[in-house]
């Protein structure tokens, strides 16, 4: 399946954190959009890995994503497995050739989130290189493909985003795909150990940072991404906001 957009995220949950909303008006535009998830967050405090990928799937479901998959590397070691978990990523993003990979923040306060990023950044970059060869599932050997733009989504550290994209509209389903992960976070009725992420200041913190990037272009909600290269437009008639 070829996809217009494929987010990538080390763990489960942090697509729907950082830039559901996007994927969801896109959706809704008629855009093929999938998620491939690095690791199962099988190091996470709360839950099990098999809780994380069945909440992924439901989450999936409430974005109405075509396709997410998950390549199961070692989470917080898979930099460590280098080769083999670049092979997987750049496998990946020749299977479903995007025009548009939204990845992992460049820096961030979780270690993975930073490794993460810049290796899926070199993944896209990799993967249009028709001398490193990759199999599909059946063993057949993959094109090269690379895409077009890499946007990183902005995680817990704050960063000023060079894109803003207006989800006023899908706020609330939002929050409904980023709470189908019962596991992680605030429930007033679990017994599992506190963490940063299960607060329910956390969760507050998730609206105040959609409200700050949508009053950068005077709208009620948005999610914001970094770009190492330009991002180019056809028409000027696409940009939105910033002086209103």
């Amino acid at each position: 399946m070829k996809l217009d957009i494929l987010a990538i995220g080390v763990h489960p949950d942090d697509v729907e954190l950082a830039c559901s909303g996007t994927l969801i008006a896109s959706v809704l535009q008629q855009k093929k959009v999938g998620i491939v998830d690095l690791t199962a967050g099988e190091l996470g405090t709360r839950g099990t890995p098999e809780q994380r990928i069945l909440e992924s799937q439901n989450a999936a479901k409430i974005m109405g994503i075509a396709v997410r998959e998950n390549l199961f590397l070692r989470d917080g070691f898979f930099r460590n497995e280098e080769q083999r978990a670049m092979q997987k990523i750049i496998a990946a993003i020749r299977k479903f050739q995007p025009e548009i990979v939204l990845a992992n923040a460049m820096q961030d306060r979780h270690p993975d989130h930073g490794r993460a990023g810049k290796m899926i950044a070199e993944c896209c970059f990799y993967a249009g290189l028709r001398k490193i060869e990759t199999k599909d599932e059946h063993e057949n050997l993959q094109n090269a493909w690379r895409p077009k733009q890499v946007l990183h989504f902005i995680q817990d550290r704050y960063f000023e985003p060079n894109l803003v994209l207006d989800i006023s509209s899908h706020f609330e389903q939002k929050m409904k795909s980023i709470l189908a992960y019962e596991s992680q976070f605030y429930n007033p009725n679990s017994t599992e150990p506190s963490t940063y992420i299960s607060s329910p200041i956390f969760m507050e913190g998730i609206k105040s940072r959609a409200m700050q990037f949508g009053k950068l272009i005077g709208v009620e909600f948005g999610e914001g991404f970094t770009t190492f290269n330009p991002v180019g437009i056809q028409d000027l008639s696409a940009l939105v906001g910033g002086l209103s």
